[in-house]
């Protein structure tokens, strides 16, 4: 059985480790130790119990397991780079990377600073954390994996294999650039939104929140156009990103996305790394970017009452 360490015991990292614990060895990593029984609710309602490996990060210099076949960082993409050194000690330099992390900000900078091979992957798989012995599958969706150069096709294939294997649908493919930011895009319609709003994904359809939906996405049609991102679904500009989001939004309704999490336990929210390069990108090719700056302002005002 190939050895899997998952660096971040979140929803997506545990719902790997549930996933992938049945034909893969797993190891959850994370700063503090986790309850060995674990509890994953399906999407169908099903409970499973199952005891997950768990170590804390300063564990692994005495208690390290057998070297991984994969590293996977599911921590916060503005962690990612700090949690990665805190086991470089304890890993190969040419141990192969996976990088879950939303928006696009960890993705080059790790791709770049890491001699092994890195993989990224974007995904729909809809997960959220009931505490620290549980986490929900609330939607399954799908799993793109590649490397950001059109790079490592053999160990992409194998991992999507794996993850195929595992019950999470997944596909290698050459363009994980484009598909990054066509994740940012539809992070950055849903995300804020909900977490400002306080309420999951599907609610976004109802007439209080839709409006600023199509605002948003009416910015970040424009923004990817100038970055040379070809709209979704073999669509045409804008209207190809509004059914996108409101494809996920309906596919993902139930779901309490990470950054309404975060915002609900008073931790630091993604937006740096949602926001953030889309807000660069608006100003680097003179587009507007009032939706978004007014979405990122707001969520700084939330995390500062923290």
């Amino acid at each position: 059985m190939t050895n899997h360490w998952i660096l971040g015991p979140g929803a997506i990292g545990r719902l790997l480790a549930h996933s992938l614990s049945p034909i893969a060895t797993t190891t959850l990593l994370g700063r503090r130790m986790l309850p060995a029984r674990q509890m994953l609710t399906t999407p169908e309602g099903a409970h499973r119990v199952l005891p997950l490996n768990s170590l804390t990060t300063a564990q692994l210099a005495s208690n390290t397991p057998e070297p991984p076949a994969f590293v996977h960082i599911t921590t916060k993409a503005m962690v990612a780079e700090s949690a990665l050194a805190g086991i470089t000690d304890c890993i190969s330099p040419s141990t192969p990377l996976v990088l879950w992390q939303n928006g696009f900000l960890a993705q080059p900078r790790i791709t770049q600073a890491w001699p092994g091979q890195v993989l990224c992957a974007t995904t729909t798989e809809g997960a959220y954390l009931t505490g620290d012995d549980g986490v929900v599958h609330a939607g399954r969706g799908h799993t793109f994996v590649g490397g950001l150069h059109n790079q490592h096709g053999a160990l992409a294939e194998e991992l999507a294999h794996t993850l195929t294997q595992a019950g999470l649908a997944a596909t290698k493919v050459d363009d994980i650039r484009q598909r990054l930011w066509q994740k940012l895009a539809v992070n950055a319609a849903i995300n804020p939104l909900v977490a400002l709003n306080g309420v999951r994904n599907g609610k976004l359809r109802d007439e209080a929140y839709s409006g600023r939906v199509v605002e948003v996405v009416k910015e970040v049609a424009a923004i990817m156009f100038a970055e040379g991102i070809a709209p979704p679904n073999d669509g045409n500009g804008e209207g190809a990103w509004l059914a996108l989001v409101w494809q996920v939004v309906e596919n993902t309704a139930n779901n309490k996305a990470s950054m309404l999490q975060d915002v609900e336990a008073k931790r630091p929210t993604e937006r740096g790394a949602i926001l953030g390069p889309l807000i660069d990108s608006a100003q680097r090719h003179g587009l507007a970017c009032e939706v978004l700056q007014a979405l990122d302002n707001e969520l700084a005002e939330v995390e500062a009452s923290f």
